[in-house]
């Protein structure tokens, strides 16, 4: 009978920590923001080519990605004094994208690009939560301040180490006008407060009107 008791006395124990623990893993993660960008180019250059195209520069004003429901303004951001990438701060821009303001404009020849936060333990689910669900062939549209819209299809769509950030193939100049949209991604590190991964989206040009 003492055996029985402990028995269903670990029984219950065990149920009540399965429950526990999912019920943990339902929260959104503690957390501060997405955790800094790894550090572009000591200049733009690297981002522009000798020979830019395109229409003139202007910069970004609305995101709008059909396959996971983005719809978005789009603010800026530049750099910190560590020369990692800005990130949208707590306040009303943090569910925004954001554009990387010393990227070019979209249109232009070169990669621009575009950032946003994954989640957040105050509100959930950021602008860019379902980033990593984009796949070759899906759109992007992006609309200037002048009006004007540029179309990008995705062609890759990576999950990266943010201490192996590819920084080269994301920030380097291109034969045309691409975008990039990056956001945090991987396990969550407590300690750091940020996550350990980025996705990566890597996007062409397809049409300006």
């Amino acid at each position: 009978m003492v055996l029985l008791a402990v028995a269903a006395l670990l029984a219950v124990v065990g149920i009540a920590a399965v429950v526990v623990g999912v019920a943990l893993q339902q929260r959104a993660p503690v957390e501060q923001d997405a955790g800094a960008l790894p550090v572009p180019p000591t200049t733009s250059a690297a981002a522009t080519p000798t020979t830019p195209a395109g229409p003139p520069p202007s910069p970004p004003a609305r995101i709008v990605v059909g396959k996971i429901g983005v719809d978005s303004p789009v603010a800026s951001v530049g750099l910190n004094p560590d020369r990692t990438m800005e990130v949208p701060a707590k306040g009303p821009l943090y569910d925004l994208a954001a554009w990387y303001r010393y990227s070019v404009t979209p249109g232009q020849q070169g990669p621009s690009v575009i950032i946003g936060h994954i989640d957040s333990a105050e509100n959930g689910p950021s602008v860019f939560f379902r980033l990593g669900a984009l796949a070759p062939g899906d759109t992007v549209d992006v609309t200037r301040a002048d009006g004007r819209v540029v179309t990008f299809a995705v062609y890759a769509t990576r999950a990266v180490a943010k201490d192996a950030f590819p920084t080269a193939d994301v920030y380097s100049g291109t034969a045309g006008p691409e975008l990039r949209l990056i956001t945090c991604s991987g396990s969550f590190d407590a300690a750091a407060r940020s996550y350990r991964d980025n996705t990566v989206v890597f996007a062409r040009e397809i049409s300006l009107r």
